[in-house]
C-alpha cells in the first residue's frame, strides 16, 4: 500500500483555506462552548481573521500569540494539557471570543453509516439508559449531515453535555464507548459524531485519493454516468411528482393512505458523489486533536468485498495522513443479519456478508487498528441491532488494550494458522485463552472441505488453545471456514466471553 495518499494540492485546501468576510476573529464550530481538548498532545485551536491580524489564545495558564496568514487563517497548538483541566478559552484579535466550560480529556471521532448513527433512544433499554445518562464530563459534538464537492473548512454542529435530556439523540455506539472509557480511565471524554446512514466507504474517502488509485476507477466512472443521466432522470422525477401530488390529494380527500412519493435522482448536487462526506463532514474536523477513530460501516459495501479490501485501508491511511498522525482506528465487524442461510441440503452456503467481514478482518494488517466482533449480537430481521451497549463496550476494550495499554482482553479469538493432521485440521488462534462454546457443550459454525471445494459441517473439538476439525465425509481436508454466512450459528468464545471472528482458510472465488 502506498504511504502517500493525499495529493499535495488537497493539503492547503484543508489546512489553509477560507476567505474571511469580516475583520472579526472567527472560529470553526468545533471550537465552541463545552468542547473537550485532547490531553497530553498538541491541542490545536484555529480560526480566521484579517490577513496579518495578530491573535492571542489563552487557556489553562498558557497564552499563545500568532498572526493570520495571507489567506486569513491562523492556528496555535497548546503544549501537553493535563486531563481534568477546565476553564475558559479566550481568543483575542480585533475582537475577543470566550469559549466557556472547556475540558481536557480523551477525544474520539465516531463515524460510519446508520449503525454508528443509531441513537440511544432507539437502542436497547432506552428508558433505563437515558435516566442514568448523567455524565457532565462526557460531551458529544454531532456534525450536521451535509455533503460537498470540495473539502470544507467548517461544518455545522455543537457540543452537548451528556444529560438525560441530551443523551437520547447521542450516537449509541459512541456514547457507550465513551462512557466505558470515562468510567475506567477517570477522565473527561469528548465524542465527535460524524455519520450518515446508508453510505458506502467511498463517500468518506477523499475523491483525489480515489482518483489516484486505478482500482477505484469504476467508482468515479459510475458517478460520471449518474451525472450524465441526471437531466433525463430529473425530468422523469418532476413528471412523477406531479402525478404523485395528484394521487396524494385524491387519497387525502377520500381518507385513504397516500402513496409513497418518488425518489429524487442523484447527480444534480454533491449527494452521492465520491468523497462528498469526507469533504463536508470529515475535512472540517481537521486538525482538531483526537486520540483516534471508531468506525461502524460496511453494510453498504457488502456486495463489494474485493474492492473493500483496498478501499477501507486506503480511507484509513488518507485520514491519518491528513491529520498528520497514525491515529488508532477501531472498527466494528458486520453483525449477523438476514435469515439463517443454509442450502436445501442443509450444508453451508456462500455469503457476500461473510466476504465483507473477511475484508474487515484483513484490515487488521494495518498498524494501530483493532476490530470489535459483533457476529453474536445482531438481529436476523433488523440491520440495526439494538444491542449497542456490547458494541461500545467491545470497542472500548480494544481502545483500553491497544491505546491505553491496560491489561484487559480486547478481542475474541482470531484465526492465526492451520495444520492438517491425518484427516483432521488443527486451528490456531490469537486471543485464545480459555476457548469454549458460549452456549451448549459443542462448537457450532465450523465447515470443512476437500479438494472438491464442497463444504460440509465439521465436528469441532477444543484442545487447549486449538480447535481440531474433522468430518466423516471429508477424508482429506484442505480448507475450513467458520461463521461463513450472512447470519451464521456460531458459539466459539474465549475466557472473556468475546466471540471469535468468522474466517476461512481458502481463497476460492465466490460462487453464487
Amino acid at each position: 500500500m502506498t504511504t502517500s495518499l493525499v495529493p499535495r494540492a488537497l493539503l492547503p485546501i484543508l489546512l489553509l483555506s477560507s476567505t474571511v468576510a469580516s475583520a472579526d476573529v472567527r472560529l470553526p464550530a468545533l471550537i465552541s462552548d463545552h468542547m473537550v481538548l485532547q490531553q497530553e498532545s498538541a491541542a490545536t485551536v484555529w480560526g480566521w481573521a484579517d490577513p496579518q491580524e495578530k491573535v492571542s489564545v489563552s487557556f489553562a495558564g498558557q497564552k499563545l500569540d500568532t498572526a493570520a496568514d495571507p489567506e486569513g487563517k491562523w492556528r496555535v497548538q497548546f503544549g501537553a494539557l493535563k486531563a481534568g483541566t477546565s476553564g475558559e478559552l479566550v481568543i483575542a484579535g480585533t475582537n475577543t471570543v470566550t469559549i466557556r466550560d472547556v475540558l481536557v480529556g480523551e477525544v474520539w471521532l465516531g463515524s460510519g453509516q446508520s449503525n454508528m448513527e443509531w441513537s440511544v433512544a432507539a437502542s436497547a433499554n432506552p428508558q433505563e439508559e437515558i435516566a442514568a445518562a448523567n455524565y457532565p464530563q462526557i460531551r458529544m459534538f454531532r456534525v450536521n449531515r451535509v455533503p460537498h464537492l470540495e473539502p470544507q473548512s467548517n461544518c455545522e454542529g455543537k457540543w452537548e453535555v451528556c444529560t438525560p435530556k441530551t443523551a437520547p439523540r447521542f450516537s449509541a455506539v459512541a456514547y457507550y464507548f465513551g462512557r466505558k472509557l470515562h468510567q475506567d480511565l477517570k477522565v473527561p471524554v469528548g465524542l465527535i459524531h460524524s455519520s450518515w446512514g446508508g453510505t458506502p466507504a467511498e463517500y468518506w474517502t477523499p475523491a483525489s485519493v480515489l482518483a489516484a488509485g486505478p482500482e477505484f476507477k469504476p467508482i468515479l466512472e459510475s458517478w460520471e454516468r449518474v451525472k450524465a443521466a441526471y437531466p433525463e432522470a430529473k425530468a422523469k422525477y418532476d413528471a412523477a411528482m406531479v402525478t404523485w401530488k395528484e394521487a396524494a390529494e385524491k387519497a387525502k380527500a377520500e381518507g385513504a393512505k397516500p402513496p409513497n412519493g418518488p425518489h429524487a435522482p442523484r447527480g444534480g448536487d454533491a449527494e452521492g458523489a465520491p468523497g462528498s462526506l469526507f469533504n463536508g463532514m470529515i475535512a472540517p474536523l481537521i486538525p482538531y486533536g483526537i486520540q483516534g477513530v471508531i468506525w461502524y460501516q460496511g453494510e453498504s459495501n457488502a456486495s463489494q468485498a474485493a474492492l473493500y479490501r483496498k478501499l477501507f485501508p486506503t480511507m484509513i491511511m488518507s485520514w491519518r495522513q491528513l491529520w498528520g498522525s497514525e491515529l488508532p482506528f477501531l472498527f466494528v465487524q458486520l453483525a449477523n443479519f438476514n435469515a439463517r442461510n443454509v442450502a436445501p441440503t442443509g450444508q453451508p452456503e456462500e455469503s457476500q456478508w461473510a466476504e465483507l467481514r473477511e475484508a474487515q478482518l484483513m484490515t487488521l494488517e494495518l498498524p494501530r487498528t483493532a476490530m470489535a466482533v459483533a457476529i453474536d449480537i445482531g438481529e436476523g430481521g433488523d440491520i440495526h441491532p439494538k444491542n449497542k451497549q456490547d458494541v461500545g463496550r467491545r470497542l472500548a476494550l480494544a481502545a483500553e488494550a491497544t491505546v491505553y495499554f491496560q491489561e484487559v482482553e480486547s478481542s475474541g479469538p482470531l484465526f492465526s494458522g492451520s495444520q492438517i493432521e491425518e484427516g483432521k485440521v488443527r486451528l490456531s488462534f490469537r486471543h485464545a485463552e480459555g476457548l469454549k462454546p458460549a452456549t451448549g457443550d459443542k462448537l457450532k459454525g465450523f465447515a470443512i472441505a476437500g479438494e472438491d471445494q464442497k463444504f460440509v459441517w465439521a465436528d469441532a473439538e477444543i484442545q487447549g488453545d486449538h480447535v481440531v476439525l474433522s468430518s466423516a465425509e471429508v477424508a482429506k481436508p484442505v480448507a475450513v471456514r467458520y461463521g461463513w454466512a450472512d447470519n451464521p450459528e456460531v458459539n466459539l468464545v474465549n475466557e472473556a466471553g468475546l466471540p471469535a471472528s468468522p474466517f476461512r482458510t481458502d481463497t476460492w472465488p465466490y460462487r453464487k
